[in-house]
């Protein structure tokens, strides 16, 4: 049977919750297209941020991003001059008031974006394409995974013939809608053309109905100087409470 659906798409409204949070209306379209520009952007100027994934949640008058990322003091810059200065050129861009909370991943190895990306970085730097997936699947079983697949697609080692290679260890359950299973495509541009890295991260089966907040797992945070939250993150509950 193909594989071709998205695991985090497949399981949204079930494990999984939305990375962009608004209603949108008639303006859904240039919401959609705003939200995929700032996420670029962001990316873009930070390409060394170790950054996760960035949710956007919009009100009237507000657009308030989380930038989940395994480097904080990266993102926000010595005394915060590097967040407050992209809050003020997206502040231009989009022309509403912003405001920026930063969420620290405190294990990267679980996470498949940050994976798939060190992966990327040890490619570009001409390391063997099977000692950075075997070296990422033992560190990633070694802080908890239940189960990890990555492949790799391109012209691997420089060869002549692109072909795909793929490592695995573990249980990755994809038909099974209760097992939170996250996942993430990344690209390492060498000088012999683009590899494509796709990696699946299997954390478990989740029982009972998950609370589908955005940021679950921040805790009760609030901003700091209304810029940023505080780094970290605890499990004292969500963020805010989705409405039932």
């Amino acid at each position: 049977m193909g594989q071709k659906v998205n695991p985090i798409g497949f399981r949204l409204g079930i494990v999984k919750g939305w990375d962009s949070n608004w209603y949108g209306d008639k303006t859904f379209p240039e919401k959609l297209v705003e939200d995929t520009k700032i996420r670029k952007y962001i990316r873009a100027r930070i390409p060394k941020g170790g950054i996760s994934k960035i949710v956007v949640e919009r009100t009237i008058k507000r657009i308030t991003l989380t930038i989940h990322t395994a480097r904080p003091g990266v993102v926000i810059g010595k005394g915060g001059s590097e967040v407050d200065k992209i809050k003020e050129e997206l502040k231009a861009f989009t022309g509403k008031d912003l405001q920026i909370n930063i969420f620290e991943i405190k294990r990267p190895e679980l996470d498949a974006a940050l994976v798939g990306e060190s992966i990327a970085q040890q490619l570009k730097a001409r390391i063997s394409y099977r000692r950075a997936m075997k070296q990422a699947i033992a560190s990633s079983m070694r802080v908890g995974a239940q189960g990890i697949k990555i492949k790799v697609a391109g012209r691997l080692g420089g060869a002549e013939m692109a072909r795909t290679e793929q490592y695995k260890e573990g249980r990755i359950p994809l038909h099974t809608l209760r097992a939170d299973i996250d996942y993430a495509i990344s690209e390492a541009h060498t000088i012999y053309g683009k590899i494509g890295i796709k990696v699946w991260i299997f954390k478990g089966e989740v029982y009972g109905k998950r609370d589908l907040s955005p940021n679950i797992g921040m805790g009760n945070q609030g901003p700091s100087g209304g810029n940023r939250a505080p780094r970290g993150g605890n499990n004292d509950g969500p963020r805010r409470k989705r409405r039932q």
